[in-house]
This record gives C-alpha cells, structure tokens and sequence, in this order.
C-alpha cells in the first residue's frame, strides 16, 4: 500500500521502507515521527486530507543537501556581479508504517517542519516575549531597527549589559542563530554596549 503525504510545501509518494529526503524536520536521529497530513492512502483520496490517516516514519539523520551556486549578473553595470552559495537542510527518513485509520499518536512526535502543521491541530500564533522591565532600547546600538530588535528580545536579550559582556563564542551563536554574517563585529555592538550601559 501506498500513501501522498505532504510536508515541506512538497508531496511525496511514499511506501513502508522507502528513504526519503524532505525539509528539515525538528527530530533527533532514532527518533519517531508522524506525519498527519495524507492527500491520499491506497485508492482513497482525500479531500483535502483523508481524516484518521497517517504515515509514522523514524529519523535516520539530519543532512545537507547538494550545494547550489547562484550567480547574479548585471549587464551594463560595472563589476555589478555576486555569487551566493546555498545547502538547504534535510532530515533522512525511512517509512515504517502507513495506517489507513486510527492513527495513533502516543509515544510519537508529529512532524512539523517547514511549510508542515499537526492537520489535527489549528497552528498556534507566534507570539514575540516582551522584553523584561527595565530592558535598554537597543535601538540605540548602531544598525538595529525595530525588527531587529525584536529578534534579539525573542533570543532573550534585552539589556546593553548583555552584549558587552558577549563572549566570541557568544557572538559567533548569535550571528548563526539570528543570521547576522558578520554584523556584531562589524558594526561594534560590544563596545557601543559597552558605552551605552555606563551611561
């Protein structure tokens, strides 16, 4: 038997014991996870999903992808040229089990990665933490704009005391976790911070 399920903006014909390659998905390797959103199972077709479906399948590992080069060009535009290279990340997966109906969901993890939500579940709002009492207008460091400071109080800083006293590892996480390339450095956040929280 085979079923359609859709994870990642993607679908996938799948059946018990294939691999398969799909958008990251928040899983360790070994563990299990469930896919609820089935378009089809065998020769029933859902509308949109077929309801008490699911596709249960274990981690095998988290992966890159093969390396895309993208090269931009512009003509008539002096030394106006960039390349960018991109691995978009993966989870390894193997089918273990396709159910028709009743799926069961204890001890199973529900797969939500990009583009997925729990079909059993409407999605949640994301909802920013507001930053703690007393938090500094980081504003004030240069290059950060309202958007940028709201990333920062979702990482869980709201203080200019925090980021003077950011470490180069500190800095070498923050600009992974908040795609910064560079910017702390570059910028100066540690020791503007520095100045800031003294005055």
């Amino acid at each position: 038997m085979f079923a359609v399920l859709k994870t990642g903006g993607k679908q996938y014909k799948v059946q018990s014991g294939d691999i398969l390659r799909v958008e990251k998905i928040a899983a360790d390797a070994g563990e299990k996870v469930q896919f609820n959103e089935i378009l089809m199972v065998g020769s029933t077709v859902g509308t949109p999903i077929v309801a008490g479906a699911a596709v249960q399948a274990e981690v095998i590992d988290q992966i890159k992808g093969e390396k895309v080069i993208h090269f931009v060009k512009r003509r008539r535009k002096h030394s106006s040229q960039r390349t960018k290279g991109h691995r978009q990340q993966l989870t390894l997966l193997k089918v273990t089990e396709i159910l028709e109906k009743g799926a069961d969901k204890t001890g199973v993890k529900t797969a939500v990665g990009a583009g997925s939500v729990d079909a059993g579940k409407p999605a949640a709002k994301a909802v920013a933490p507001k930053p703690a009492k007393g938090g500094d207008d980081l504003k004030k460091l240069s290059g950060v704009g309202p958007a940028l400071e709201k990333k920062l109080h979702e990482a869980g800083v709201t203080t200019f005391a925090q980021i003077a006293a950011w470490t180069p590892e500190q800095v070498a996480a923050m600009d992974q976790k908040l795609s910064f390339k560079g910017r702390i450095e570059r910028e100066g956040w540690i020791e503007q911070a520095k100045e800031l929280a003294k005055g």
